[in-house]
């Protein structure tokens, strides 16, 4: 939990900005300790920089702080060209811990400024927050929900549109039970990410979580199965009721047989749930794996 104190800091300082020769190692130099810094050598009287400038400041912006961009204007900031051997204009460097690790002249095309921008975002990694998210989904899998909340929010605070933070949110908030407020975040997701497979999972989460704000008795489910074996809503429902106790892999064995016995049922209610369940379950967790190997072999028997 530390190491979300330092994205902050780093966080605070404008992602694009001009600089002179008396903050240029502040802004270049010392920054770049902690987060690559293009450095944009312009002037207003070169016709390439104007196109070059706003282009590569769109892409800076795109990558949402993983990057920095400073402006030198080469006019009023000479000593600072002349020690950098600035020949012509526009030309880009890109600092890392302290010293250039990049360079291009002239003007590129927009794709090749993205390459040239993710490239250097590379070199930082995700600044740590990968361990963040992993000790998050820690605290989420030993009960720790709201710690965990609190962790994915402060995530959020720093990159809106990360996906794991905002399902893993979602995710908390159903596990302390409230509904209202994770159905309230995944259906306010940024367009960017609504689609993903982090925020699919939360949903189905939410989904099984009121699926078993419903569940009956699981014993009168198997009383009714015992009596007729072909009472599909009774196994229906007691995959249902299996699931919101915790036995996903007894859900799965129940809505798997009754695939078997009628896949058209309630217009393939079995299958439908399955996916759920599946979707709600880690992608790696083995009984996802396993359960939709089955029910594949079962779809092209």
């Amino acid at each position: 939990m530390l190491g979300m104190s330092e994205p902050k800091a780093a966080s605070a300082a404008p992602i694009i900005k001009d600089t002179t020769e008396a903050s240029f190692m502040a802004d270049v130099v010392e920054a770049s300790q902690e987060v690559p810094v293009i450095v944009d050598f312009w002037a207003p009287w070169c016709g390439p920089c104007k196109t070059l400038g706003p282009a590569l400041e769109a892409a800076v912006t795109a990558a949402r702080g993983k990057v920095r961009m400073v402006k030198v204007n080469v006019d009023e900031n000479q000593m600072i060209a002349q020690q950098l051997r600035i020949q012509s204009i526009p030309t880009v460097y890109a600092f890392w811990q302290g010293r250039p690790v990049d360079a291009f002249q002239g003007a590129l095309a927009p794709s090749e400024l993205k390459a040239f921008v993710d490239k250097l975002s590379d070199l930082a990694g995700d600044g740590g927050l990968g361990e963040v998210l992993d000790e998050a989904e820690r605290l989420l899998t030993d009960g720790a929900a709201v710690e965990a909340a609190q962790l994915y929010a402060a995530i959020l605070g720093q990159e809106p549109e990360q996906p794991a933070a905002l399902g893993g949110l979602a995710r908390a908030h159903i596990a302390m039970g409230e509904l209202d407020q994770a159905e309230a975040l995944l259906n306010n997701a940024p367009a960017a990410i609504a689609s993903a497979k982090e925020l699919e999972a939360a949903r189905a989460q939410l989904a099984l979580a009121r699926q078993a704000a419903n569940a009956g008795p699981v014993e009168d489910y198997r009383a009714r199965i015992e009596a007729d074996p072909d009472d599909h809503q009774a196994r229906f429902d007691l995959a249902q009721a299996l699931h919101a106790r915790g036995d996903a892999a007894g859900a799965i064995d129940e809505l798997l047989e009754l695939f078997r016995r009628d896949r058209d049922w309630n217009d393939g209610a079995a299958k439908t749930q399955l996916l759920t369940v599946f979707d709600a379950l880690k992608p790696n967790d083995p009984l996802a794996q396993k359960g939709r190997r089955r029910l594949s072999s079962m779809i092209f028997a």
